[in-house]
């Protein structure tokens, strides 16, 4: 028996929508696709960059059928139908000299984003090539970020070892944590977001402007970065394959990226399949 009301399914991208090799499996595509066409919404929530998203949108026809991007872990929510930016927040530039320092003397990477490019700052690291690798992204290396970035940043994204980040994201939510958001998204990838933007936040504001109810709202993802959205959703949903305390913050484990997982929380929680 299928519900009545409309379902908003927000689902992370890697670890979550797509399996180990970065692909949306045939029979999750299917599954998407078909309740988009019995009228619910779909949005993808990520902390990619839009241009690192946009294979997916189009992989599930999103434009067709009125779906929703949400990049940067928040920062711009943009319907996929109009091409509207519905929101959008930016980093204050003030804070860019400090982050530089840091990374500089800690031997991390620093990067931004501008229109198809990943912008760096620092030396390149097997974590920044990992970025520009998942989004489809070239990298532009530029001798002085500080007066190359005249531009709003949605984001920085900052990588270091996976041994030394904790510490790192703990010194710069000290520096900084009054006015931005630090965060890992993964063990070594540290999110430099805008204070107060996070995907729950986010999700809240575009929930609102298209007048959608919080309950209806089903969030799937594994990640650090997903622990907002999974705790805010009427349904949180872990992947098998989640970290442990995403899992721990979820209403219900669904089966691996690898397994469909997806597909299971759609028949359990939209088409109330047994």
């Amino acid at each position: 028996m299928k519900s009545n009301e409309t379902k908003v399914l927000v689902l992370d991208i890697d670890g979550t929508l797509t399996n180990s090799k970065k692909q949306i499996t045939e029979n999750t595509k299917k599954s998407i696709i078909h309740i988009m066409e019995e009228g619910h919404i779909v949005m993808l929530a990520s902390g990619r960059p839009t241009p690192g998203m946009r294979k997916y949108e189009k992989e599930l026809e999103l434009e067709k059928y009125g779906g929703y991007l949400l990049s940067f872990n928040g920062a711009r929510i943009i319907n996929c139908r109009t091409g509207d930016i519905v929101f959008q927040k930016t980093l204050p530039p003030v804070i860019l000299p400090g982050l530089y320092k840091f990374a500089d003397e800690n031997n991390c990477g620093l990067m931004t984003y501008l229109s198809d490019n990943i912008i760096l700052g620092t030396r390149s690291d097997e974590y920044v090539e990992l970025e520009a690798k998942i989004n489809g992204m070239p990298i532009k290396e530029v001798a002085n970020l500080l007066s190359f970035v005249d531009f709003e940043m949605n984001k920085c994204l900052m990588t270091a070892p996976i041994e030394k980040a904790p510490a790192f994201e703990e010194k710069l939510n000290e520096m900084y944590g009054d006015i931005i958001s630090v965060y890992r998204s993964e063990p070594f990838f540290i999110e430099i977001m805008p204070r107060g933007v996070d995907k729950a936040s986010s999700l809240n504001r575009m929930l609102a402007a298209v007048g959608l109810k919080r309950d209806n709202v089903i969030c799937c993802g594994d990640g650090f970065n997903d622990m907002t959205m999974i705790r805010y959703a009427g349904i949180g949903v872990a992947m098998a394959n989640a970290q442990e305390k995403v899992k721990q913050a979820a209403d219900f484990i669904t089966d691996s990226n690898d397994e469909d997982g997806i597909v299971k929380v759609i028949k359990k929680f939209i088409l109330n399949e047994s």
